[in-house]
Formats: structure tokens, sequence, C-alpha cells
């Protein structure tokens, strides 16, 4: 019976932390233009890593963009 309650507390334990880890994370986001640092504001989940991996694009070029996570 002790068993039995400790694997399942076991198991819980393991849902509960793989769900947290899970979570969208969410990071505030900027680049840098002519010495200047321009924010983008609060990205989440795949459009923080988009931004990220390709970088912000406006009229005069693209940028890499930095978020802190």
């Amino acid at each position: 019976m002790k068993t039995k309650q400790m694997f399942i507390a076991s198991l819980c334990l393991f849902a509960l932390t793989f769900v947290s880890c899970n979570k969208k994370q969410c990071s505030n986001c900027h680049y840098d233009k002519a010495g200047a640092e321009i924010e983008l504001g609060e990205k989440c989940g795949n459009e923080m890593e988009t931004l990220e991996a390709n970088g912000y694009t406006d009229t005069t070029g693209t940028y890499t963009v930095h978020c802190a996570h």
C-alpha cells in the first residue's frame, strides 16, 4: 500500500514539473539601431523564438533581436 502511494505521489510530482516547464516563456525584447536600444516590448513563445532567430526588419535593414530570458 505504501509503495503504491509513493508511486502515485512521484507520478504527480513528475506531471506537475512537466506541465510547469512547458509554459510559454515571455521576455522583454529589443534591438540596437544606430547606438540606441529600440524596445519591442514583451514577446512570448514562438513569436519570441522567431524574432531571435530571424531578427527584426524595418525599412533600414534587419537587426539582431535580444530577449532577456
